[in-house]
């Protein structure tokens, strides 16, 4: 299989940490998404134009929640993702809840506050920070309180949902991320941060 990635970018990040977790090997081809060539060739394999992308022989598959799934599919007696049909839904609740409020709520303050200027689009929008924000405030404080009690997002153990809401916070200290107050949500950051695959992938800036 072969990753098509960027190190910078979360949503790739989140499909390496489960390659690297469930020990599969992938052969990484990271794309420079400022080079219009590669783009091109990007735009190939998704439509989109966006990473990661995953290729196994000739199936290719975008979007990084449907390719960490898919992955946990191909390593038998994972944990990652257990057949049983609630304890799946559960995880799928909280990928769905990511990619539909948390992620975009923090990729308003990353825009802004980072690379937003460092596309040459100009400074950060006080109203857009304002409304990231208070976006981020609402749903930082529903995942703090399922936190509450608990050592990972499902539980016990270790899930997908876990390195799924867990990649859109790598850019927490370098854009100011306004988490520092949700306790429950800090603890369990510092245990995604201890883990080999979060390490592993951690950018060099």
């Amino acid at each position: 299989m072969r990753l098509y990635h960027n190190p910078m970018s979360s949503n790739a990040r989140r499909t390496l940490m489960t390659a690297i977790h469930l020990e599969l090997p992938v052969e990484l081809a990271e794309v420079d998404l400022m080079n219009m060539d590669d783009r091109r060739r990007l735009a190939e394999l998704n439509p989109n134009v966006k990473v990661p992308v995953l290729a196994d022989g000739s199936f290719l598959l975008w979007e990084s929640c449907a390719i960490m799934q898919y992955l946990a599919g191909k390593a038998p007696g994972q944990t990652l993702y257990p057949e049983a049909p609630q304890a799946r839904a559960d995880i799928d609740r909280w990928m769905f809840w990511c990619a539909q409020h948390f992620a975009p709520a923090i990729g308003v303050l990353t825009w802004e506050r980072a690379w937003k200027g460092m596309t040459g689009c100009g400074g950060a929008d006080p109203l857009e920070v304002a409304r990231g924000e208070r976006e981020l405030a609402e749903c930082a404080f529903v995942l703090d309180h399922h936190l509450a009690g608990r050592s990972w997002v499902c539980g016990d153990s270790l899930t997908l949902a876990d390195f799924a809401l867990a990649a859109p916070m790598m850019y927490s200290d370098k854009v100011d991320l306004p988490l520092a107050q949700y306790e429950h949500l800090q603890a369990w950051y510092a245990r995604v941060q201890q883990l080999p695959a979060w390490q592993e992938t951690t950018p060099l800036w």
